[in-house]
């Protein structure tokens, strides 16, 4: 009957704290599911904001690379004053105010000032020039496809963020609930010691050992509080959140099931589907064309020039003229500039390779790492869980046992302790199943597909 009465006390202290957790974390705002928060963290994070302007600043990177293939107009503008005697004759030619008394020997050589307003429309198109714009025109989309993948990884960073913040926080407020519980049992405990103190059959150092068990788990209950409140800053600042907001959260910390698939289909899921290594790969494609862009430095350029110009004094009258024509550019020698340029490119595409095989061996690695322990994790799960079972009947033996002066009271707190880590382990190794999967799936690269089944 005692017994009873003692689960129906700690039974009702639970639910008056959890009662009370709800309402103080929950407050007025709408249940937070791992959804929920992934989707306003994608919305908010600023992770996804930089990621977003560096795709932005790759398409115009191809509008620039694209502009090569354009001719290039410009409007230009200008005043000069001179007595220098060739300017000042030519400038009398181009405005169209040359008279016979500007031959005279006395005013070709000491000419008057002249003003003279000048504007011109010129044109400049490269026709050829070796390939280097068709080149650098194909980079530049290569280089929208790195963007873009790296933006698709952010996105998955995001998502492993705060999933695993939305796992901590389940945990925090686990352990802080286990510290209730423990609170609660020690002061049943308290109880039962003071009674039998009352009637003689402890001693006082008894009563006074069970009153520090209860001032240190009031200490862990302060701990544990402000573990939960940071770990609340920490999801709300996953989600790009200012305000320290407090939800009611929906998903759960328990596990279903163990990782499936086995280690190799994990590893080539990753090889297919991280988005480091497509960018490493079309960063390699970057550097291919790099050499063939630096070789056509040696090859002929064509260019297409043209001007149109106006002149005049005070514009009263003017004159205009054009003109139209095409160079040719061939580079003879260039203090060996060009070929450097292109041992150069050639190195970065050496590099470019090696980089591809490091992130390859990376990435198997990584995906091995978190696949060890999301396996581990979940086989320690099931012996946490028989723990927690033994511990609660070890309690309820020495407990009775406490009555009937046949233990100390040291054997008494040490099984409420024991009791407590049990419990607090159990959760332990739940959030480390979680996170490690977390990880799991990140190193797949299929975490935007699959956390929705994890939390």
């Amino acid at each position: 009957m005692k017994h009873s009465v003692f689960v129906i006390l700690l039974v009702s202290l639970c639910g008056t704290f959890f009662f009370g957790l709800s309402t103080a974390l929950g407050g007025d705002l709408p249940p937070l599911s791992i959804d929920r928060a992934i989707d306003t963290a994608l919305e908010n994070n600023p992770m996804i904001d930089i990621a977003v302007s560096q795709v932005a600043a790759a398409e115009n990177r191809m509008g620039q690379a694209r502009s090569a293939h354009l001719p290039q107009v410009d409007l230009n503008g200008s005043f000069n004053r001179t007595t220098n005697p060739m300017w000042a004759f030519g400038t009398k030619l181009n405005q169209g105010t040359i008279e016979q008394s500007d031959f005279a020997p006395d005013q070709l050589n000491n000419p008057d000032p002249i003003n003279n307003f000048g504007a011109d429309l010129s044109l400049g198109w490269t026709v050829y020039n070796g390939g280097q714009i068709g080149i650098g025109k194909a980079q530049a989309m290569l280089g929208k496809e790195v963007a873009a993948l790296g933006l698709a990884r952010a996105r998955q960073q995001v998502i492993a963020q705060t999933a695993t913040a939305y796992a901590g926080l389940l945990m925090t407020g686990k352990n802080q609930t286990v510290v209730a519980q423990a609170l609660a049992t020690a002061r049943t405990g308290l109880e039962m010691v003071q009674s039998r103190f009352d009637a003689g059959l402890s001693i006082k150092s008894d009563l006074l050992r069970a009153k520090v068990r209860i001032a240190k788990l009031k200490q862990q209950k302060a701990m544990a509080q402000s573990h939960v409140e940071t770990a609340w800053a920490n999801l709300n600042a996953t989600m790009g959140t200012i305000e320290n907001n407090r939800y009611t959260l929906v998903s759960s910390l328990e596990v279903k099931d163990a990782p499936d698939n086995a280690l190799p289909t994990w590893i080539d899921t990753a090889l297919h589907h991280r988005p480091e290594l497509k960018q490493i790969q079309l960063q390699h494609q970057i550097a291919q064309k790099a050499v063939k862009k630096a070789r056509g430095a040696h090859l002929p350029s064509v260019n297409l020039i043209g001007k149109y110009e106006i002149n005049t004094e005070n514009f009263n009258e003017s004159s205009d003229n054009y003109m139209i024509g095409a160079g040719v550019r061939i580079n003879l020698f260039s203090g060996f500039r060009y070929t450097a340029k292109e041992s150069e490119a050639r190195s970065q595409l050496a590099a470019a390779k090696a980089r591809q095989y490091q992130a390859t061996l990376g990435i198997r690695v990584e995906t091995e790492s978190a696949f060890q322990q999301a396996n581990s994790a979940f086989m320690s799960i099931d012996v946490s869980r028989a723990a927690i079972s033994q511990a609660e009947e070890a309690l309820r033996i020495i407990c009775n046992r406490y009555k009937n002066g046949l233990v100390t009271i040291i054997s008494l707190l040490d099984t409420e302790v024991a009791l407590q880590q049990a419990r607090t382990s159990h959760f332990n190794r739940l959030h480390d199943y979680k996170v490690a999967m977390i990880r799991l799936l990140l190193a797949a690269g299929t975490i935007d597909r699959q956390i929705s089944n994890l939390l």
